[in-house]
């Protein structure tokens, strides 16, 4: 596809995607429903797949607009999480949250990108598109 980087290349087909990462001589193809999370690590990305991790020269900023599309939500200025891979989130005193994600692996929820958690809660069945959170629990609102 134009406009990405020569490591990165996104195939589309439908809501599924692949993810071609060089590696040495090689490329390998990562499917996205694979991809747990991606992290930013300095001029990187680490891409956190269910049996491995990846690195690509890319920027955190160019991975959220680009994986928006196919259910990645961003928490963190330095994180994106897969929505199918999020199996709680809990809120902490502070107004931050944490999502658990299946696995076990805890990532943190700013203040700043919390109203993404929306986006998370849309495709969710129980939260009528639109949930608030409360001392550790999700509520339903009108």
């Amino acid at each position: 596809m134009m406009g990405l980087s020569p490591q990165l290349q996104i195939a589309t087909k439908g809501s599924a995607f692949r993810i071609a990462i060089k590696a040495g001589k090689k490329i390998l193809f990562i499917d996205s429903a694979d991809i747990i999370a991606v992290e930013a690590e300095g001029n990187y990305v680490l891409l956190q797949h269910k049996s491995s991790a990846y690195l690509l020269r890319e920027s955190i900023s160019t991975m959220a607009e680009k994986l928006s599309l196919f259910g990645f939500v961003r928490i963190h200025r330095s994180s994106l999480v897969n929505a199918a891979f999020v199996e709680e989130i809990q809120r902490l005193s502070t107004g931050e949250y944490v999502l658990r994600v299946r696995g076990g692996k805890k990532y943190f929820v700013t203040r700043t990108y919390k109203k993404n958690l929306h986006l998370l809660a849309e495709s969710w069945i129980g939260t009528n598109g639109f949930v608030q959170m409360e001392r550790g629990g999700l509520i339903n609102s009108e």
